[in-house]
C-alpha cells in the first residue's frame, strides 16, 4: 500500500488534540521508486506487522570536572525503528526487504528513505536508513514465521515533514 492509498482514508488536522494510538503513526520507506516519485509513492510498513517501536537512541559522552562533578553533554541521536511481525509473502516491503540483495547487502545498497508521521496531524519526519534484516522468518511448529527488521537512520538528521494531500 502506498502513503497516498492508506491517507485517502484520513484528514489530517494541525489543531488535533488528543491521546493518539500506535495505529496513527505512519512508517513509510521508498522503495521500487519511479523517477519522479514523492514520500505519497512510498510503500507503508503495515502488512504482517505487528510491532513498530520507534528509538531515538541519544549517544551521550560523561566528563568528571574537579569539585563539580560529572556532567553528560549529548552528542547525537540516532533515529531507529525495530520492526516485528509475521512474513507475509506478497507484502511489497518484506519481499524488497527479504529478497537477497538487502537482506545480505551491505552500505548504501540497504539504504531507503523514509517519512514518520502521525495520521492525526500529518506531522512528522523524513530521512534516510538502513534496513537490517536480524530475521527473516522463525518460530515453532503450526505458528506463524516471526520476522525481525531494524530501520537504522543514516547520515544527517532527519527534517520535518508534513502530509499534504496536494
Amino acid at each position: 500500500m502506498k502513503v497516498s492509498e492508506l491517507m485517502a482514508g484520513y484528514t489530517p488536522s494541525n489543531t488535533f488534540e488528543g491521546f493518539a494510538t500506535n495505529d496513527d503513526w505512519v512508517l513509510a520507506v521508498g522503495i521500487n521508486l519511479a523517477e519522479n516519485a514523492t514520500e505519497k509513492d512510498y510503500t507503508v510498513v503495515q502488512m504482517g506487522i505487528g510491532g513498530l517501536d520507534p528509538q531515538m537512541n541519544p549517544t551521550t559522552q560523561d566528563k568528571q570536572y574537579i569539585r563539580t562533578g560529572t556532567s553528560t553533554t549529548k552528542t547525537g541521536t540516532q533515529r531507529t525503528f525495530a520492526i516485528s511481525g509475521d512474513r507475509y509473502i506478497g507484502d511489497p516491503f518484506q519481499d524488497y526487504c527479504f529478497g537477497l540483495d538487502i537482506a545480505h547487502g551491505v552500505g548504501q545498497k540497504v539504504v531507503v528513505p523514509y517519512v514518520y508521521f502521525s495520521v492525526l496531524t500529518g506531522k512528522g519526519e523524513k530521512g534516510t536508513a538502513s534496513i537490517i534484516v536480524n530475521s527473516d522468518g522463525g518460530g515453532n511448529a503450526g505458528e506463524n514465521s516471526a520476522i525481525s527488521i531494524d530501520l537504522r537512520s543514516v547520515g544527517t538528521k532527519p527534517t520535518e515533514y508534513t502530509y499534504t494531500d496536494v
